[in-house]
C-alpha cells in the first residue's frame, strides 16, 4: 500500500508533480463519476485501473491463504501440505503490493479507490491470513486468540493512520514520505518465516516452541503470541521511524 500513497502524494508536492496531478485529473474525475454513477452495469469494474486489478491480486492471496489454513483444521493434522500453501500464498500477496505501485507510476494513474484497496488487501495479507496461520498451528486457547487479535487491530490501527497522515508526512525532492512511521503490516512476513521455520522442524500443534503456559486453565496460553504482540506494538509505534529506500 505504500507505494500506491506515494504515487498519489507524488502527484501533489513539487512542479513535476503539480504537472503529473493535472494530468491525471480527469483519470480520477472519471472515477469518481463512474462510482457515483446510479445506473449503468459494471459500472465498479469499469472504474477500476490495471493497478486496482493487482491490488485486488494481494488480497486474494491472503484470502486463499486463509481457506488453505481452514482445509488444515478441517483434516489431517499430520498432513502439513496445507500450511505450506497457506504460508507460500503470503509473499505472492506482498510482490502484488509492490507490483500495483509500479504499475501505478508507469501508467501515471494514481487511484483514489486503490489507496483504500491497498489497506485492505494489505490487513487481510500481512494482519489476518497470518494470524490465522497461528491459529492453525496451535495457538488456539482463549489468550492466545485474543493476542492475535490484538495483533490484527494494531496492523488495521497502523493501515487507518497510515492513510490519514500520508500528505502531511515529511516528503523528498520526488514527492515521497521520507520514512515509515512504525514498522510496515508487511514486514509481518518475519513472522511467517519464522512460523515456516517451525513447520519444517515440526514444531506444531502440542510441539510448539516453549510450550503452553497454565494448561487446561482458563489462563492457558502460548508464550510464542508474545511475537505477535511485540509486533504489532511495533506497527503502531509513532517513535519507530525508517527510512524509506
Amino acid at each position: 500500500m505504500l507505494k500506491r500513497s506515494s504515487a498519489m502524494a507524488t502527484s501533489s508536492n513539487g512542479d513535476a508533480g503539480k504537472d503529473a496531478g493535472s494530468s491525471n485529473q480527469p483519470a480520477i474525475d472519471k472515477q469518481k463519476t463512474l462510482l457515483s454513477a446510479d445506473v449503468g452495469h459494471f459500472s465498479l469494474v469499469r472504474a477500476m485501473h490495471l493497478a486496482d486489478l493487482i491490488t485486488l491480486m494481494n488480497g486474494f492471496c491472503g484470502v486463499m491463504s486463509i481457506f488453505s489454513s481452514l482445509r488444515y483444521c478441517l483434516g489431517d493434522p499430520t498432513a502439513l501440505d496445507n500450511v505450506w500453501i497457506a504460508l507460500g500464498f503470503l509473499p505472492f500477496g506482498l510482490f502484488f503490493d509492490f507490483f500495483d505501485g509500479r504499475v501505478a507510476r508507469w501508467r501515471n494513474k494514481s487511484s483514489l479507490m486503490g489507496q483504500e484497496l491497498d489497506s485492505l488487501a494489505d490487513l487481510i495479507s500481512f494482519g489476518v491470513a497470518p494470524a490465522m496461520v497461528a491459529f492453525t498451528l496451535g495457538l488456539r486457547s482463549v489468550l492466545d486468540t485474543l493476542g492475535l487479535t490484538f495483533f490484527v487491530l494494531c496492523g488495521l490501527t497502523r493501515l487507518a493512520r497510515f492513510n490519514v497522515t500520508v500528505q502531511v508526512l515529511p516528503k523528498d525532492a520526488s514527492g515521497k514520505s521520507k520514512y515509515f512511521e512504525g514498522t510496515p503490516i508487511p514486514t509481518s512476513l518475519g513472522v511467517d518465516a519464522v512460523m515456516a521455520y517451525w513447520v519444517y522442524n515440526g514444531w506444531i500443534l502440542e510441539d510448539l516452541p516453549l510450550g503452553a503456559w497454565f494448561e487446561g486453565s482458563i489462563l492457558e496460553f502460548h508464550p510464542v503470541v508474545l511475537m505477535f504482540m511485540v509486533h504489532g506494538c511495533l506497527m503502531t509505534s509513532r517513535t519507530i521511524r525508517i527510512p524509506k529506500p
